[in-house]
């Protein structure tokens, strides 16, 4: 570096990539196909501020801007997209439902999607023909609608599953988690005899006297993180297990810090593999993720690795060959940046990657 030169870090800039299943308009790219490489997709308005979060369902994602914005795309067909039409959006389009609102939480299942606001009102829309959308009917609904059954309560996540929905009240009153929609494989955990579904609210049993922070539903199963790293799961059982209709506490000598549940698999980040070199890839684990049957990590030193089913190309490795072990993902030149944080979120059979690069320049 030259004498007297100042290096400035600008502004963050963002990048978003995707790629896999792409028939429906999921990947945002404007085109109808499959992708088998990350693509990197044009900027967002900048009036919008950066992406914070994508949640990523069947076939449809929603984004959640810095300014609590909110904006989907992909298959829309039961109305998930909230846009008041039952079609599909090739491009993100915003949510007008909530122009008025501050959105902080969101979430996306197989067909239907929810809806978190700063004020703890939780609203959803979608297919709810198994009660999924907490109404107390099996309609569906093109425009999100509040969930009355929550007015006078404060709720600060909502987690959608294939077709249940969960809910965590936090407050000074409450830490509850409540489940609705399908339950005939326990995932709702509110009773201890079968429960084929329920349209309205109920409590999920023993988790009443916890510090639940997190909350998590994909496919037929559903999980909860205590503050404390403690992890309970319930609904159908992994690996032939049997199915466990109320939480039950994952035995295991760790601390768990994240979980990402899969339709029959889940991942762990937990405290060591945030610490210590992972012996498989080498690398600390920043963050995880995981699809129908594909799964994704982000090292501490950024790099994006995929692995598990391949058929629609979201390994992002170039193929739709399936993949036993985790493989590194390219995103193209990253030398021009300083710093670049990588999230990773994952759909059915897609990828997307949030990047978000410090630029620096020189002044004389």
């Amino acid at each position: 570096m030259e004498e007297n030169t100042v290096v400035q870090e600008s502004d963050d800039e963002q990048d978003i990539w995707s790629w896999g299943a792409g028939t429906d308009g999921q990947l945002a790219t404007g085109i109808l196909q499959d992708e088998h490489t990350p693509q990197l997709l044009r900027p967002l308005s900048s009036s919008l501020g950066l992406v914070t979060s994508l949640s990523c369902g069947g076939a449809h994602v929603i984004a959640l801007s810095s300014g609590g914005r909110v904006l989907t795309w992909g298959r829309g067909t039961s109305g998930q997209l909230g846009h008041g039409e039952m079609v599909n959006c090739l491009h993100p389009k915003l949510v007008n439902a909530f122009q008025d609102s501050v959105v902080t939480h969101v979430s996306a299942g197989w067909n239907h999607s929810g809806f978190v606001l700063e004020n703890g009102a939780v609203f959803t829309c979608g297919d709810g023909s198994f009660g999924q959308l907490g109404h107390g009917d099996y309609k569906s609904q093109n425009l999100p609608l509040r969930v009355s059954y929550f007015v006078s309560k404060r709720v600060e996540q909502v987690a959608c599953g294939m077709r249940h929905s969960l809910v965590l009240l936090k407050g000074n009153s409450e830490n509850r988690v409540y489940g609705f929609g399908l339950g005939k494989r326990g995932q709702l955990g509110i009773s201890t005899e079968k429960v084929k579904s329920t349209s309205l609210p109920q409590i999920t049993i023993g988790l009443t006297n916890l510090e639940i922070v997190n909350i998590s539903a994909n496919g037929d199963h559903s999980a909860a993180l205590t503050a404390d790293g403690s992890l309970y799961t319930w609904g159908r059982g992994f690996s032939c297990a049997s199915d466990e209709s109320i939480p039950r506490l994952f035995e295991a000598a760790v601390t768990v810090d994240e979980v990402a549940l899969g339709w029959n698999h889940a991942l762990l980040l937990t405290r060591k593999s945030k610490e210590e070199i992972m012996p498989i890839i080498e690398k600390k684990v920043l963050q995880i993720a995981a699809g129908a049957e594909h799964s994704v990590l982000v090292t501490d030193n950024g790099l994006i690795m995929t692995w598990g089913w391949g058929e629609h190309g979201q390994l992002g490795l170039g193929g739709t060959d399936d993949q036993v072990s985790p493989q590194v993902v390219s995103l193209g030149n990253t030398s021009a940046t300083k710093h670049a944080a990588c999230r990773v979120f994952c759909g059915s059979g897609f990828s997307f990657v949030l990047r978000n690069c410090s630029q620096t320049r020189e002044t004389k």
